[in-house]
């Protein structure tokens, strides 16, 4: 038996979305998102929704409709650098979603996955192009969830020297 409630709960929450040329201005015009886009990049970037979350964390894209999802204190506190590089990085999903890939898929860990790589080689691709070391990419590419040998082997993949000293993390400020 199912006990009574005595309260109403509306279920149709809807997630609250923003256009993502209002946040993020300017991107159509870097040549790293024109190379992900090719001449379809306005049409894409004027389409393309963000969602602000209130949870800790950097940023992703939904596996639902293909908008972007952020993190409000990634956002205010994160790294300048390491925001837009993620937004390159998300971007690339974004495309991905669109043409049907699979975001997620569990069959390979999160450094080996094909989508990801991807991701991560235009990210580390614009790095390059405004000069960072390899030591400030592989920071870049550190995340809480990534064991030091993770890094390791996703830096190889990306032809990125990991620097002798090890165990930094990218952090929100």
């Amino acid at each position: 038996m199912e006990p009574v409630l005595n309260v109403e709960i509306s279920r149709n929450a809807k997630v609250w979305t923003e256009p993502f040329t209002e946040h993020f201005k300017g991107f159509e015009k870097v040549e790293a998102v024109r190379r992900i886009f090719g001449e379809k990049t306005e049409k894409v970037l004027s389409e393309l929704r963000v969602e602000f979350a209130g949870r800790r964390g950097y940023m992703g894209v939904s596996d639902t409709d293909g908008h972007l999802i952020v993190s409000a204190d990634y956002l205010n506190c994160g790294d300048i650098i390491d925001i837009y590089l993620d937004v390159i990085h998300e971007l690339v999903h974004v495309k991905q979603f669109m043409e049907g890939k699979e975001l997620f898929d569990d069959k390979y860990s999160y450094v080996e996955r094909p989508t990801e790589i991807e991701a991560y080689q235009h990210a580390v691709e614009e790095a390059r192009r405004l000069g960072l070391s390899d030591e400030r990419i592989c920071e870049y590419l550190k995340t809480e969830w990534m064991s030091n040998n993770e890094v390791k082997r996703l830096a190889k993949t990306l032809n990125v020297k990991m620097p002798a000293r090890q165990g930094f993390r990218r952090h929100v400020q």
